[in-house]
């Protein structure tokens, strides 16, 4: 092709997608959704990822496609996100599935497995290794569909009155703490409680629980934690990683254009890049902040991190004889963080001990 054709044929192609642009923006329809979150809007991580998420479904969009973001409690309770979309109160929410455990165990496995995945490895899990098809086929009967819309990365051990020096101490604890690590630890004597992350605060206040686990020194010095519990206990082995979701009714996702539904899908993967860094930048300078407001920072005692290992395999197993849908999910996890780990021990393990060793020199 001659230059001066090749140049006047780029110039009609420009044109053309000059003038379809518009014609496409004027073609979409004007839609407005809600969004119940299970977290309050103090948290500016969690609660302020669906504000994120939002904002670029409606850049996405040309404005066409409005979400409006709620608070838990404005609509419905944090704990009834997931009833709320299921029903069509609204059309969306963005959660931690291990809140809706009582309806079926595997709604814990899907936030995170005590002991399980770390928050790279949940990515890699629900992107690459099959997860985001098994939650979305074991939602189906929930009549909704979810995308990965987060990560609060590995968890701390939680806000506690007294020292846990071993297993004998855990037990009689009233202890907020979520998902599947309160079955795990009501084995060995914890009594769990369920808490919204609204309420959590006053209940440590007033001492109707005795402990706490929220997220990291971020949310948690958000929550002021530190000012009714001093001691501050590591890791949270519940959470190696805490795999957060968008779920939308699956009806209302249906009657979307597919480019909305592209904008959703696209929206939340941007939102669930966004949080995770969100906390590694945050939490250093948050810990530092604690460990000055007088937070005694405490790691687990191995007999203690080893009962509960165990507690956690027995109760597996057992879940896994009786749950079908529980064993496919926990099956699939274990031997994804088999492999993980394979790799982990050989490469990010063995470089992450030595450049904390050298930090520890100087």
């Amino acid at each position: 092709m001659k230059r001066r054709q090749f140049i006047a044929g780029a110039g009609v192609g420009i044109a053309a997608a000059t003038l379809a642009a518009p014609a496409i923006a004027q073609s979409m329809p004007e839609v407005k959704w809600r969004l119940t979150s299970s977290f309050p809007k103090s948290l500016d991580t969690i609660y302020g990822s669906s504000d994120v998420f939002a904002k670029t479904v409606a850049e996405l969009t040309d404005n066409k496609f409005q979400i409006q973001t709620f608070a838990g409690g404005e609509i419905v309770p944090g704990l009834q996100a997931l009833d709320a979309v299921t029903n069509g109160t609204v059309e969306m929410c963005h959660t931690c599935l291990y809140y809706f455990l009582g309806k079926d165990m595997t709604f814990a496995i899907l936030a995170s497995l005590p002991f399980g995945l770390n928050a790279r490895m949940q990515d890699a899990w629900f992107l690459h290794g099959g997860g985001t098809d098994l939650t979305n086929e074991f939602l189906k009967p929930y009549n909704v569909m979810a995308y990965l819309a987060g990560n609060a990365n590995c968890q701390m051990g939680g806000w506690y009155r007294k020292e846990i020096k071993e297993v004998a101490d855990l037990k009689g604890l009233k202890f907020r703490v979520g998902g599947f690590a309160g079955r795990i630890l009501s084995r060995l004597g914890v009594v769990p409680q369920q808490t919204a992350a609204g309420d959590i605060y006053p209940s440590l206040e007033k001492g109707t629980i005795d402990a706490v686990e929220w997220v990291g020194p971020h949310d948690d010095e958000k929550l002021g934690l530190y000012k009714v519990a001093k001691y501050y206990y590591y890791p949270g082995w519940w959470e190696g990683g805490s795999a957060l979701h968008n779920v939308f009714n699956q009806e209302k996702f249906n009657e979307l254009p597919k480019l909305y539904q592209s904008a959703l899908r696209i929206a939340s993967a941007y939102q669930n890049d966004w949080l995770g860094p969100k906390y590694d930048a945050l939490n250093p300078a948050a810990l530092k902040r604690l460990v000055a407001n007088g937070a005694i920072l405490r790691a687990f005692p191995q007999p203690v991190l080893e009962a509960c290992y165990q507690a956690a395999t027995e109760l597996y197993a057992e879940e896994s004889a009786k749950n079908p849908w529980f064993k496919k999910v926990h099956d699939s996890i274990v031997a994804f963080r088999a492999d993980q780990y394979l790799w982990w021990q050989v490469a990010e393990y063995s470089y992450d001990t030595f450049m904390i060793r050298a930090r520890s020199r100087g």
